[in-house]
């Protein structure tokens, strides 16, 4: 029986850091002469940063040279670090804390699996980094999601097949990803727009430990 591997993803899942990226993203467009709202800011989750990018110039009506995008790429993550600087432990999502401690008491081997390159740093300021056996975010992984490379490094990192593995996602390219690795997906948000999961819950206060252990004896 082969034991079960838990990835997390991290913006929306474990802290919310969007809405850091959605100031730091405002601010560049303000600079650069329009507005960009949190309706638009929703066609960013769970995207690369570079797409990102091409997204926002793209609503904006800008063009921009490969100098010009280079440096505003820098120039919001510098914004964004700035704001995620000032991150502690409140910053947790409801429950997540109480999810983690009863993987790691029964020994679940737990990765994060996440488009964020600036995931480690996030972690340890918020005080969850011990919790997670690997790491793996936009710094080691060539395709975004919906491809499932992300997911697919991680269960190898854990030593888990990826039919044994459980993600919880709360975006839609994520759950794709999940779902196209042949893993669990675990829809953290709304479930209308999350309708691909496998299970929904619109947040981890909706998931009793008793559901965390049918996840952990789906191979028996």
């Amino acid at each position: 029986m082969e034991k079960v591997g838990f990835i997390f993803d991290l913006d929306g899942v474990i802290v919310d850091t969007a809405k850091y990226h959605y100031l730091a993203w405002r601010k560049l467009a303000n600079e650069l002469g329009f507005e960009f709202t949190h309706e638009q800011n929703e066609l960013f989750k769970g995207v690369s940063r570079k797409r990102c990018l091409e997204i926002l110039l793209d609503i904006g009506g800008i063009e921009a040279t490969q100098a010009q995008f280079d440096t505003w790429m820098v120039e919001k993550n510098v914004d964004y670090l700035a704001y995620i600087e000032k991150m502690d432990a409140s910053e947790i999502l409801p429950d997540v804390l109480r999810v983690l401690e009863y993987l790691k008491n029964k020994n679940v081997p737990i990765a994060l699996g996440s488009a964020s390159k600036n995931a480690k740093p996030i972690l340890e300021k918020v005080g969850l980094l011990h919790y997670f056996d690997s790491i793996v975010d936009g710094n080691n992984v060539m395709k975004a999601k919906p491809d499932p490379e992300v997911f697919l490094i991680a269960a190898d990192n854990l030593g888990v097949g990826p039919q044994s593995c459980v993600v919880f996602e709360d975006a839609v390219a994520g759950i794709q990803a999940a779902n196209a690795a042949g893993m669990v997906s675990i829809g953290i948000g709304d479930s209308d727009i999350l309708n691909e999961a496998k299970h929904n819950f619109k947040d981890f206060t909706e998931m009793d430990n008793q559901f965390l252990e049918l996840l952990l004896n789906k191979n028996k």
